[in-house]
């Protein structure tokens, strides 16, 4: 074992010299990092492989001086071998480390959509769940939420909970009109028919949002700008460009998913101005068998005879 080691580590000293030449002519056949360098291989074949053939040759003086020719002959092959394993280990550890960095990522992306859930959603919003609608859900309803489902599916979370809102604010509508109006009358059908077109035309928006965000689902918005940041000076030029036309469009799809948004937050206005409206209107007659006036006095009187009747009882 100590022979091997004499005959490895003269072999291996021995190469140093053809693999810094080597490597002073290119030093990506030399050295398996990323980006190599020539004092990089200044380093390892003057410094790092002479002191390990050193190192070993002195250990196996121990066992006298006998050098082994399968030692010697392995340490020619150290080098070619060791570098296509060391530059496979370093890309899976790129990998490796790439790999945590996204699920990072995404971790801290989930959590930032659920903050923004949270500070989006409205108090007394009711949650649409698109695989198991109401049992009493017309086609309205049905239609919000085959739309939810395609927000959902293309991860655009803070886009479905306006579907939410638009499904509230709908099911608070029709209950004011019901207990506004009979269904057999010419104004109910009216005002529903009317609120019915509202809500499919946010189901229109809600359809075009999951389309466009289908288009760029792809895209990684975060990842092009911190290439762009980080190695733009690297970069070429047709590279740069590419990158820049790419967050342009995943740009001009957010203004445009956006537009749709607020078209939509005019159309929940409007739902809360028809609900308030319907709210006020007059269709039934007064409960109470007298006015206000007339039952306070009434009151007045009974009390005071009950008085009277206190005080004769004592007697």
């Amino acid at each position: 074992m100590l022979g091997f080691l004499q005959g490895f580590a003269y072999g291996l000293f021995v190469t140093c010299l053809p693999w810094l030449l080597i490597g002073l002519a290119n030093p990506r056949l030399a050295v398996s990092t990323d980006a190599p360098s020539r004092l990089q291989v200044v380093f390892r074949y003057c410094l790092l492989i002479p002191f390990i053939s050193m190192l070993l040759w002195l250990t196996s003086l121990w066992g006298g001086f006998g050098p082994s020719l399968g030692g010697w002959l392995a340490g020619l092959v150290a080098v070619p071998v060791a570098l296509p394993l060391e530059r496979a280990w370093r890309r899976w550890r790129a990998r490796r480390h790439r790999r945590r960095l996204e699920s990072r990522l995404e971790a801290e992306a989930a959590h930032r959509r659920a903050e923004q859930e949270r500070e989006a959603r409205e108090a007394g919003v009711a949650v649409l769940d698109p695989s198991h609608p109401p049992a009493d859900a017309d086609e309205l309803i049905m239609s919000l939420c085959r739309a939810k489902q395609g927000l959902l599916d293309t991860r655009r979370p803070d886009f479905a909970i306006q579907v939410d809102r638009f499904y509230s604010r709908y099911c608070n509508v029709m209950d004011v009109l019901v207990a506004r109006f009979d269904r057999s009358e010419l104004a109910f059908e009216r005002s529903r028919g009317l609120v019915t077109e509202v809500c499919l035309g946010a189901v229109d928006n809600f359809t075009s949002m999951a389309a466009q965000a289908r288009g760029v689902m792809g895209l990684d918005g975060n990842f092009v700008r911190r290439r762009l940041e980080k190695d733009g000076a690297k970069l070429s030029v047709e590279e740069r460009i590419a990158l820049k036309r790419r967050l342009e469009l995943i740009d001009d799809t957010e203004l445009r998913l956006r537009r749709l948004v607020a078209r939509n937050e005019s159309a929940l206005t409007l739902l809360d101005d028809a609900a308030v409206a319907l709210a006020r209107v007059e269709t039934g007659r007064p409960q109470a068998s007298v006015a206000t006036d007339q039952a306070l006095e009434e009151l007045r009187r009974f009390i005071g005879r009950a008085e009277r009747y206190g005080r004769g009882s004592q007697r």
